[in-house]
C-alpha cells in the first residue's frame, strides 16, 4: 500500500522520468523551429520577450491555476508590507491594543510592519496599485527573473542558448512553482542574483558603467530581499572577479556603482529607522528577539523563551522552531536536513529531465566557464548548510547558475547525442502539458507535493472562505480566533492589514472573556464572531 502513496505523490517525476527514457535515442531536429528560436534569440529584445513570454505563460494558466491566496505566515507579513506601502508609509503606528493581534513573522513594537526586507513588499504593493492586486507583483517579479536570467546567460553563451536558458526558467518556475503562486517570493532574489552574474563576464571584457551599474542593482536586490545568501553570492561573485583584476578598470566603474549603492544603502538606513527605530538595526532582528527561541545557524545557542501572552506564539517558536532545530544540530538531524535540502533542491530547480544535462556538465570539467559556475553553487550551498532552515527560494540568487550549467550540459550533449539536446526541452514543455491536463481531469491527483516545478505548494486554510462569508453579511466585524489545545501553529488566522481600525474584517486572538472585553468595547459597532479553526469544518459563531 505504502508503494502505491509513493507513487501516487511523486506521480508526475515519475512521468518526466519516463519521458527522458524514452526520448534518450532521439533523433529530432526541429530545425524550423529552431531557425525561427534563432531569429528571436539573436535580437537585442530577446530578454524582454523572454520576461514578457513568463508572464504570458503564468497568465494563459490561471483558469486552473488562479491568483493565489494566502496561507503562510511570510505570506501574510509580505503583504503587511505591500498594504503599508500602498498606504504611502513606511511602518504603521502600534496599535492601542497590539497584544490581541500578535502574530508570527509581523513587528508591532516599535512600529506595526512586517519584519521582512522591503523589497518582496514593494513590488506587492506595485502590482496592487497599477494592477489592483498584489498578484501583479508576483507576476511582474516572475517577468523580471527570466528577462534577467535571458540576460545574463547572453555574457555568458551565444544567443541562443541564453534565450533557451531564460525560456526553461519561465515553462518550469514561472507557470507553476511556488515563486509565482504564492506571494513568498523567490523570484526576485533570483533576478538579482542574475545582474550580478551576468554583468562578471561583461566586466572582465572591459564593459561599460551600465554593466557596472547593473550588477550594484543586483547587489540591491539581494540586500534586500535575501540578504545573507544575497550576501555570500555577491562575495562569490567578487571573488571570480579578483581573480581577473587586471582586466577590470574599477576606478572608471566607481561612479556608476557609487550611483546605485549610496542611495541605496542610504535608503536602507532610513527604512530601518522608521520601521526599526535605529539605522543599524536590520530587518529580523527586532522581532526574532521578541519572540524566537531558535536561532539562525547551527553553530549558536538556544535562547531563553520569552514570555508568551499566546499559546501558539509559544508553540510555534518555543516548540516547532526550537524542536526542528535541536534535531538539526545533532549529528543524525543534520544528516537528514542535508539530504531533505538537496531533495527540495533537486525536485525544485532540476527534476529528472534537467539532471541529464548536469551530469553532462563534467564532460566539460576542463573549462574555467564550468569551474566557474560550481565555485559559485559551492558557495552557496556552504553557506546554506550552517542553516538549519530550507526552502528554494532561499537559494534564490544562484537560480541563473543552476541555469547557467544546464545550458552548459546541453552544449555538451550536442556533440555526443544532439537529439537528446533537442529533447530535453521539448519533454519540460510536455510536462508543463502534462500538469495542465492533470488539473483537468476529475481526480484528485496530489499536485502540490513534493514542490517540484510541475507542481504548485498551496496549503489550505479556511480563512479565505471565512472571509468571503463575512463580505457576503455586509458591514464591519470582529473575529476573535479560539485555538484548541494542540493546534497547528502552522495554521495562522490572525493576520491584519496596515489600518486595523479602518479594515472591515479585524482578526485577534481569544485572551479569554476579561481581557477580550477591552477589545469589544474599543471595536464597538462591529459584529463579533468567535472563529475555531480546529473543528472539522471551521465553526464561526457569534460571540
Amino acid at each position: 500500500m505504502q508503494f502505491w502513496v509513493w507513487v501516487w505523490i511523486n506521480l508526475l517525476f515519475l512521468i518526466e522520468a519516463a519521458m527522458v527514457a524514452a526520448a534518450w535515442g532521439a533523433a529530432w531536429r526541429f530545425d524550423a523551429i529552431r531557425h525561427r528560436f534563432g531569429i528571436v534569440a539573436r535580437s537585442g529584445w530577446a530578454p524582454a520577450i523572454a520576461g514578457l513570454a513568463a508572464i504570458a505563460l503564468r497568465l494563459a494558466v490561471l483558469p486552473i491555476e488562479p491568483a493565489p491566496a494566502p496561507a503562510v505566515h511570510d505570506e501574510f507579513s509580505y503583504l503587511l508590507a505591500a498594504d503599508t506601502f500602498a498606504h504611502g508609509r513606511l511602518a504603521n503606528p502600534t496599535h492601542p491594543l497590539w497584544q490581541h493581534f500578535e502574530t508570527m513573522q509581523i513587528e508591532h513594537r516599535p512600529t506595526y510592519a512586517s519584519m521582512y526586507p522591503p523589497f518582496q513588499g514593494l513590488s506587492l504593493a506595485t502590482g496592487r496599485v497599477l494592477f489592483g492586486m498584489p498578484f501583479g507583483g508576483v507576476l511582474l517579479g516572475i517577468g523580471l527573473m527570466c528577462g534577467a536570467i535571458c540576460w545574463a546567460l547572453r555574457g555568458w553563451f551565444p544567443p541562443g542558448w541564453a534565450f533557451l536558458g531564460g525560456m526553461l526558467a519561465a515553462v518550469r518556475i514561472g507557470m507553476f512553482s511556488y515563486w509565482g503562486d504564492s506571494y513568498w517570493g523567490g523570484a526576485l532574489a533570483a533576478a538579482g542574483g542574475a545582474f550580478v552574474f551576468g554583468a562578471v563576464p561583461r566586466l572582465k571584457r572591459g564593459g561599460s558603467g551600465w554593466d557596472a551599474a547593473t550588477a550594484a542593482s543586483g547587489i540591491a536586490m539581494l540586500a534586500n530581499t535575501r540578504p545573507y545568501e544575497g550576501l555570500v553570492f555577491t562575495l562569490a561573485t567578487g571573488m571570480v572577479m579578483l581573480a581577473d583584476a587586471r582586466r577590470i578598470h574599477f576606478v572608471r566603474l566607481l561612479p556608476a556603482i557609487a550611483a546605485v549603492l549610496v542611495p541605496v544603502v542610504a535608503g536602507m538606513a532610513y527604512y530601518n529607522w522608521r520601521v526599526f527605530g535605529s539605522p543599524a538595526t536590520l530587518p529580523y532582528a527586532i522581532d526574532r528577539a521578541a519572540y524566537a527561541v531558535a536561532p539562525y545557524f547551527i553553530f549558536q545557542a538556544p535562547r531563553p523563551a520569552p514570555e508568551y501572552l499566546h499559546q501558539n506564539l509559544r508553540d510555534y517558536y518555543a516548540g516547532w522552531e526550537l524542536n526542528y532545530f535541536q534535531h538539526a544540530v545533532t549529528f543524525g538531524g543534520y544528516r537528514d536536513v542535508a539530504l531533505n535540502k538537496l531533495r527540495a533542491a533537486w525536485q525544485f530547480f532540476l527534476g529528472p529531465a534537467l539532471t541529464v544535462p548536469l551530469i553532462a556538465v563534467a564532460w566539460t570539467w576542463r573549462s574555467r566557464k564550468t569551474r566557474t559556475f560550481l565555485f559559485l553553487a559551492a558557495s552557496l550551498i556552504a553557506a546554506m548548510s550552517l542553516v538549519p532552515w530550507f526552502a528554494p527560494h532561499y537559494a534564490a540568487p544562484a537560480t541563473v547558475v543552476v541555469c547557467a550549467l544546464v545550458i552548459q550540459g546541453l552544449r555538451a550533449l550536442r556533440q555526443w547525442r544532439p537529439g537528446l539536446t533537442h529533447a530535453i526541452p521539448t519533454i519540460c514543455v510536455a510536462m508543463a502539458a502534462v500538469r495542465i491536463v492533470m488539473a483537468l481531469l476529475p481526480i484528485p491527483f496530489v499536485l502540490n507535493y513534493p514542490m517540484t516545478w510541475a507542481t504548485t505548494w498551496s496549503p489550505h486554510l479556511e480563512r479565505e472562505a471565512v472571509e468571503r462569508r463575512l463580505d457576503a453579511l455586509g458591514g464591519r466585524h470582529l473575529v476573535i480566533v479560539h485555538y484548541a489545545p494542540g493546534h497547528d501553529p502552522l495554521k495562522e488566522y490572525v493576520f491584519n492589514g496596515a489600518d486595523i481600525d479602518g479594515s472591515e474584517i479585524v482578526w485577534a486572538q481569544d485572551m479569554g472573556a476579561g481581557r477580550n472585553q477591552e477589545l469589544l468595547r474599543y471595536f464597538v459597532g462591529r459584529r463579533v464572531w468567535r472563529l475555531d479553526p480546529d473543528v472539522e469544518p471551521v465553526r464561526l459563531t457569534p460571540y
